[in-house]
């Protein structure tokens, strides 16, 4: 592995919120140039696609504060402090769409804004479920059954246009074969 070009000065925090932490960090470049690098720290999350076997999704509409409007997603959640990503793929099925799932696949871990958050998200699949149900927080959401093909069709006219619902979408057409 190659050494970090940047070294660590001093390291501010800002704000230390609920779910993120931000940070200033002053960092000496390797011409010697002192520079600042803003860093949101986070948990970590994880995103479940929910298939049924009739091969639908479960996905969940919500209102998002910080877009001012509606999105149509997959089911996510942030990881609890120590709270292992299986763990809350569980309890976040549980709250947000109702079920439980038998079989749980990881499908892929990526880093959603690496330039300046730390967050790391985790994609599972989900099926062979069961229903298990329990109380949501504060968030109001429907859950909305769609068609795999069809969600890809949603993708593709930017209705579902999350970078996680994205990605998990054209992740479950290409591991389910469905055409375009």
């Amino acid at each position: 592995m190659r050494p970090a070009p940047e070294q660590l000065v001093r390291s501010q925090v800002v704000f230390s919120g609920r779910v993120v932490r931000v940070r200033l960090d002053e960092v000496r470049l390797q011409s010697g140039k002192l520079t600042t690098r803003e860093v949101v720290e986070h948990r970590g999350a994880v995103g479940m696609v929910v298939l049924t076997p009739q091969d639908e999704l479960l996905l969940v509409r919500q209102y998002r504060w910080a877009l001012d409007g509606w999105t149509l997603e997959i089911p996510a959640g942030t990881l609890e402090a120590g709270e292992a990503p299986e763990a809350c793929v569980q309890r976040e099925l549980a709250e947000e769409v109702g079920v439980r799932a038998r079989r749980v696949e990881h499908l892929l871990t990526f880093a959603p804004s690496p330039g300046f958050l730390t967050e790391r998200l985790h994609l599972y699949l989900c099926t062979d479920l069961e229903p298990h149900a329990l109380p949501r927080e504060e968030e109001e959401m429907e859950v909305v059954r769609v068609p795999l093909p069809e969600a890809r069709r949603l993708v593709e006219r930017g209705e579902i246009w999350d970078a996680k619902s994205v990605i998990a979408v054209l992740l479950a057409c290409e591991r389910h074969g469905r055409p375009r």
